[in-house]
Formats: C-alpha cells, structure tokens, sequence
C-alpha cells in the first residue's frame, strides 16, 4: 500500500494545483481518457520560453496520437515585456509559467523547465552560456528525458544556425541536441542515476517550417527526403472542435505577451526534420515502429486485453458498468516491475476509475492561506453518484492527523468531514520555489533537487483519501484548496499557501532623493496571523541616517496592515544603496514582502521576495513640472517620474485633444502604444499639433509588428529589429553639444554604467534628415546602431523616438536614465536655449 502512496503523491506534485478543481467528466471524455490509458508512449517538445511552443504540434500528439506529451521551456520568460500588467523580471516570471500551465490544461500537455533564467535577448548561443551554467542546464534537460523517458524529442529551433536568431532558442536546440545522446550514458551526470535510469530516446526532429527557409517558394524546392509532414488540421467528434481550435485556445493563454488567436479549422501541415534516430517507416506517424501497447511492458499483456475489450465496447450511458474490469487492470498495473509505467498509468486509471463512479471528492478550507505553527481546519466532501461499491476508509494529510471511518458511501448522498492539523513551524512558504534564493543574471539556484524542473511549488496541505472500491484499496491525493462563493462569480478555488506571520514592504521600489534633503519613508506591515505584537526598523546603507531607530507594531487582525514612518536622510553626494524593512517578533525576524499576482486566467500567486528598496541619492535638475503620460503595454515610468517630482497625469487616448495637451510640459507615450492602443493612430495630429506649438512629445519603444499606424512622427520613421543587448556595451556621444545632452543635466559616457538587461530595442533604421541621432552603441561584433534616440525639431516644439529601455532603467533606479529621460522633458525649456542641433 505504500508503494501505491508514493507512486500518487509525487506524481501529482508535477502537476498543477488549478487543474485540480472541481471538474466533471463527461462520458465522452471518459472514453478518451481510457484511450489515452491503452497507449504508452511519450513526446517531449522542447524550447526555449514560454509561448515559443506549437500547440497545434502539443494537441495533436496528445490528442489525436494519445500519447503522453510533455513541454520543456528552458526559461520562464522573466525577460519579457507585459502587456496585461505592471510584473517584470522574477514576477513576470511567476506570471508565464502559470500562463503555460493553463495552455497545458487547454491542449493536453505537461510542463517542465530547467534552471536558466531569461536575462533578456540574446544574439547568440555563445552569449547565452556565457549568463547560462551549461552544465547545469544541460544536465536538466537530461535530467527531464531521463525522468520523462520520451521516445521521441522535437526542438522548436534549428542547432545549425547560430547567430539568425534569438540565442536562447538555438541555445535550447544546441544543449536538446546533446541531451539526446548523453541521457542513456551511464557515465554521463551519474549522480541523477539516485533516483532515475538512463533513458535513451528513439528519434529527435526539428519542427521546421517554409519560415526557417527564408520562403515558402524556397521552401517547395527544398530536399525533403529527410522531412516527414504530420496533418495537424484533425477534427475532434467527441470533443466537437478542430486541432487548431484547442490550439488557438491553448496559444491565447499568453495574454501577456499578446498571442491572443484565431483558432485554425481545415488541413494544416507540420513538418519535422530526422536529426537522429531513424525515419519513421509510415509518414506522419512519429512513433512508427515503436511499440507503443500494453506489450510494451512485462506483465502487460494481460492489462492490455482487459482495456482493449473496455474501450471496443465502452459504454457511454453507463459506464460504471466497466468499474469491475477496471479494478482488475488496477491491481495488475499496480504489480508491474516498471516503475514508470506503473506509476504514470495508475494515476490515469485512478482517475478513470473515480470518473465512472461519478464520485466527487473535494477536500476545502475556508481560509487562502495559514502561518506555520498555527491550525489549519479543513473539510473533505465527498458523494458516490453512482452506487458503486465504495467504502471511505480514511483520511490523512502530510502534516499528520488522521481520520479511521470505514464509512461505506451510499449512493448520491453528501458526506463532509471536517478535520484540523497543525502546520508545523519549520513548515516552508508556499512560494516560488526557484525564488527562495538569490541566483545569478542567468540561473536560478535551487536547493532542493527535487524540485527542479518542476513547474511550481508543491501544494501546501495534501489530503490523502483511502477508498475501497469493489473491495480494492486505492488511494486518492488531493490537495486542500481555498474555496469562496461570490455573488457575481459563485464558487472561486483558489490554490491554499503557507505565509510567514509578517511581511513588511515600502510601496516604491526605488526612492529617487533629488536632493539632500530628508524623506519620510513608509512601511506597510502586513499581518498574516492575529494578535501580532513585535517592532519594525529599517537596515540602510553607509552613509544614510534614519529615524527613528525602531518602531513598535501591534496588529490585533489578521489581514490589517500598520503603517510605520521613518525619516530618511541621504549623504549629500551622489550615492546608491538599499534599505530593507526588518520585522521582529517573539518567533524570530521577517525582511520578505509579500506580493499577489492576480488575473482571471491563472489561479491567484503569492509571490515573497526579499524586501528591499532600492535608494538613489542623485544629483538632478529639471525643467518643467507637469508630464501627460499616455499608456501602452504597461509600465512603471510614470511611478518613476513622480519620484523626481514631476506631476504625472495619464491622459485617456479618447481625450487628447491639442487643446487638453496644452496643459503639459511634455507628453510620454508609454512602450508599445502605436501596437495595442487602437484610438492613437487617429490621435497624432493633435500629438504632433501640440508639437508644432512648443511642445515635447517622447515616443517609447513599439515592435515593428503589429502596429495600429505607420505614421509615427511628423517625419520619415521606420522600425527595424535593431537592438543592443550587452547593458554594459560602449555608447558614443554622436551630438555632445546637442540639448538633449546637455540641459538640465550634463549627460556623458558614465550615465550609461549599471544599466539593466540592455540598452534598447526595435530602433529605427531609417529616419527623415530632420532627426538628429543623439546615442551611438553597438553589441560585440556589430556595427554602430544609430537609432536608439533621435530627436526631431518640428515647428516651435520637439518630436522625440527612443528605443532606449528606459521602461527598465527608470524603475530599477538606474541614474543616468533619470538624468537623460529628464533632459528630454526639458528640452526647449532653457533659459537661454541652446538649440545647437548639428547635421
């Protein structure tokens, strides 16, 4: 009985929590389910980020070939842009696994990663290793095909071709590539051989396309002898939608990176490059002349006859009706000598079990989250809506306690338990778990091994439920989730955390001192536990005096929050540090934060990170007072503009009018405007109206895809794909005597050191002569992009263009990009103006 526990529970803890609510079956899903039980092979997909998957390529080997399918993201996308919100970097992390665990839910797929952090665009594999461990990464990506066993790998991206596209791609290629032929090698990472066997794949392939050609007319007249084409266009009966449907549903989970699409109805062709194995015998059959039935395993064959006989003549009426064959392939799955095999099919046929029972178990607290040390009180519902012959036995968790009941359960009747643990005071957070410690630019650092590659942390509280059914013990594990009913949504599940009892946070990230002069400085305590009583101070860096050296807190309810002030005062020359708000109680001292990431379409994340505050003591002048700000994709700029004391309205695209943007100093349009907010394109003449009369308008970046108008600026203006990656790459002064780079603030090449994640992106490559190119910078072995900020004299005010990543400096306190950004809000704006625009 044991060995049926483990098999279960670690096998859940790959899973995701959200797709453990309740849920109904219906019968013809049933029916694919027990499909799906019959046939044992396995695919692993492999990339580099998430949203770099072909679900249509996941769904069909899923769904139509009914194997078991898995995604391996080498990144959890950290480096990417937000177009839904404000989360960057590790929380925009959090935010696209949970994005790919939904796609996973949609086409059918599972998902894994490796340690490699996205530090942003990469030009080459050989940048990437420099930021990634190659070894660490590449024993992941074995560890997964060794724990995974895959008989068949395909990479989204081609090894062979460095240099042509993002370094992380053919970096996630390159290392799948070398997987394949050192996982069945004994010799090779022999540590993981602890808890799994070598493994070696049968085929990979390379998921090509006519884009990797160049051209669909290049394409046509290409050697395909290697090729092998798949029709992924199948329609579904029993699911009433296409491949591409369930794709395009599946692909649309990415909402923050904006892949919200049609789903594809009709033929449509995937093709795949033989890189090693041998060429499948039948064309578009990736497991031909694999074994992929019951035989497959000792012991197997029995198994296989009692299924194949359930799914010829499955009953969809009644389909309890087949839980006596059923319990009968249970016990012999659960004596196979392979334990993968074993382990994987029991959780399918345990699931398929309970499904033809028609029998609901869902254990629930009332809570979203408790502390260690204090007493969780949960409840486990359960309803036999079939009148199978079903005996509750008992009920456990992991923290212990334990409920003996051999209740037998009667058909359609609600039975509830209620029951109460004490979680543990060592007991970990429910947190990220690749955040729990500081990592490097690009890996993240996991203690535990165990968890690698897993897509999220274990749930906090599991409930093990012992059925006997038909007399069979089989064990159900669950996890507790928080369940809430709302008038406008009704029943809400949401995941159950374990949080400390305290966690503290300054609201900004980064608090600018333009001066010497002192700042009061507040501090949200925010209690997870009632009746807390404990002090508050505030670590600061040398030279940086607080006041005053502590503060009491008393916080009688759990949920409220006490605000503590302390003054801070910065040396009087220009300096950068941090402060970090510590909390002490009678159980020890607290210096996380805690922050929730929710939206619709992904259970709601507690995020805890260290709680620090990023402090610049900068030397800053500015002209001007009032900035619009116009919002695109999203970003903190305005938050960071009201730090140097600007006063920063955002301006609703449907009210501009030359007449409203007459109020400002200078208008900011936020990143990506001209590629998500549709009303700008007919908004630009009043922008550049507002212009021609004396004022400022400073264009932030926009891709060169996607946009809503070509007409940018009141000049010749084309988006390229030209970018600088290297944050620490030379950048040359073009215009020295330029306003941009002298007023208010002299501007050189220091302001650009401790720049983040890179310089810029999607530069113009061509611009009407009017523009002055004010920045030149280049990555290694490239020549000079010229593009990243130009600036346009257009009547009595200025057009500006900058694909500098001041949507990443700003909030990440970078100081020359305070005193740059400034000076292009203030240009024009001199006393005496030193308009000396050259060339």
């Amino acid at each position: 009985m044991q060995k049926i526990i483990t098999v279960v529970v670690s096998l859940f803890l790959c899973a995701s929590v959200w797709s453990q609510n309740p849920k109904t079956t219906d019968p013809a899903q049933l029916y694919e389910k027990i499909q799906k039980l019959n046939f044992l092979g396995t695919a692993l997909y492999v990339a580099a980020h998430p949203d770099d998957e072909n679900t249509s390529l996941i769904s069909y080997l899923a769904n139509h070939e009914k194997a078991r399918t898995g995604y391996l993201s080498l990144t959890r996308g950290d480096g990417g842009q937000n177009l839904i919100g404000t989360e960057l970097r590790e929380f925009l992390g959090v935010l696209r696994t949970q994005e790919l665990l939904a796609a996973r839910r949609i086409d059918g797929g599972e998902q894994f990663f490796s340690r490699a952090n996205d530090f942003g665009y990469s030009k080459h594999p050989d940048e990437t290793l420099a930021f990634w461990n190659e070894k660490e990464v590449l024993g992941d990506v074995i560890s997964r095909i060794r724990q995974f066993r895959p008989d068949v790998i395909i990479n989204r991206f081609d090894h062979r071709t460095p240099g042509t596209t993002h370094g992380h791609h053919t970096t996630s290629a390159i290392l799948s590539v070398a997987a394949f032929d050192k996982a069945g090698d004994p010799s090779v990472y022999p540590e993981q051989l602890a808890t799994v066997e070598p493994w070696q794949p049968k085929r990979l392939f390379f998921n090509t396309s006519w884009w990797f050609y160049g051209s669909q007319e290049k394409f046509d007249k290409a050697d395909k002898s290697k090729l092998t084409a798949i029709n992924s266009g199948v329609y579904y009966p029993l699911k009433g939608m296409s491949n591409g449907e369930i794709a395009g549903l599946s692909r649309s989970q990415h909402r923050c990176q904006g892949f919200g699409t049609s789903g594809k109805r009709g033929d449509s062709d995937e093709y795949l490059e033989l890189i090693k194995g041998d060429m499948p015998a039948t064309e578009g059959d990736l497991f031909a002349g694999i074994n992929t039935t019951w035989t497959r395993v000792k012991g197997g064959k029995a198994i296989g006859n009692i299924l194949n006989k359930i799914e010829a003549n499955f009953n969809f009426i009644h389909p309890e009706k087949h839980l006596d064959d059923l319990v009968k392939a249970y016990k012999l799955i659960n004596e196979l000598e392979d334990d993968y095999w074993r382990t994987y099919k029991l959780e399918q046929i345990t699931d398929i079990i309970l499904s033809c029972t028609g029998l609901y178990i869902q254990p629930t607290v009332n809570a979203p989250y408790t502390t260690p040390g204090s007493t969780a009180d949960f409840s486990v519902e359960l309803i036999n809506r079939s009148g199978a012959n079903i005996q509750l036995s008992q009920i456990t968790t992991n923290f212990g306690g334990q409920q003996t009941l051999n209740q037998p359960l009667s058909k359609n009747k609600d039975y509830g338990y209620d029951m109460s643990v004490v979680i543990p005071k060592n007991t970990n957070y429910t947190t990220p778990y690749w955040l729990l410690e500081k990592g490097t630019t690009g890996m993240y650092h996991v203690a535990n091994k165990n968890l690698i590659g897993k897509p999220e942390t274990p749930p906090a509280l599991i409930a093990t439920i012992t059925l006997l059914i038909n007399k069979v013990p089989i064990e159900i594990t669950k996890p507790v989730v928080y369940k809430n009913v709302t008038p406008d949504k009704g029943e809400n599940y949401q995941p159950f955390h374990i949080l400390p009892e305290v966690t503290a946070d300054i609201v900004n990230d980064v608090i600018i001192f333009a001066t010497s002069e002192s700042k009061e400085i507040v501090i949200n305590v925010h209690a997870q536990t009632n009746n807390l009583k404990g002090s508050v101070s505030l670590d600061i860096p040398d030279g940086w005096t607080v006041s005053p050296s502590s503060a009491p807190i008393a916080i009688a309810r759990k949920n409220d929050i006490q605000q503590v002030t302390f003054t801070v005062t910065p040396p009087k020359t220009e300096n950068v540090g941090s402060i970090t708000p510590v909390v002490t109680t009678n159980n020890g001292s607290y210096h996380n934060q805690l922050t929730t990431i929710s939206y619709d379409h992904i259970p709601t994340q507690y995020v805890l990170m260290p709680s620090e505050t990023k402090v610049v003591r900068l030397n800053i002048q500015k002209a001007g007072e009032h900035i619009g700000y116009i919002a695109g994709a999203g970003d903190k700029i305005p938050e960071s503009l009201k730090e140097i004391g600007y006063y920063v309205s955002i301006i609703n695209p449907e009210a501009i009018t030359t007449e409203n943007l007459a109020n400002y100093d200078a208008v900011v349009i936020g990143i990506r405007a001209y590629n998500v907010v549709d009303n700008l394109q007919y908004k630009q003449q009043y922008l550049e109206e507002y212009v021609n009369q004396g004022g400022t308008v400073i264009v932030q970046y926009n891709t060169n895809r996607g946009l809503t108008s070509e007409h940018l600026a009141p000049f010749e203006l084309h988006l390229s794909r030209d970018r600088v990656t290297d944050e620490e790459s030379e950048v040359k002064l073009l215009a020295k005597d330029h306003p941009a780079l002298n007023f208010p603030n002299t501007i050189t090449t220091d302001d650009f050191n401790g720049w983040t994640q890179e310089r810029g992106l999607y530069f113009p490559d061509e611009w009407g002569k009017e523009f002055t190119p004010i920045l030149g910078m280049h990555d290694k072995g490239e020549s000079t992009k010229k593009g990243s900020l130009l600036v346009a004299k257009y009547g009595k005010g200025y057009y500006i263009y900058t694909g500098l990543s001041f949507f990443r400096e700003l909030p990440a306190g970078v100081p020359g990009a305070f005193k740059l950004f400034t000076n292009l809000m203030s240009i024009g704006k001199s006393s005496v103006e030193t308009d000396k625009i050259k060339g």
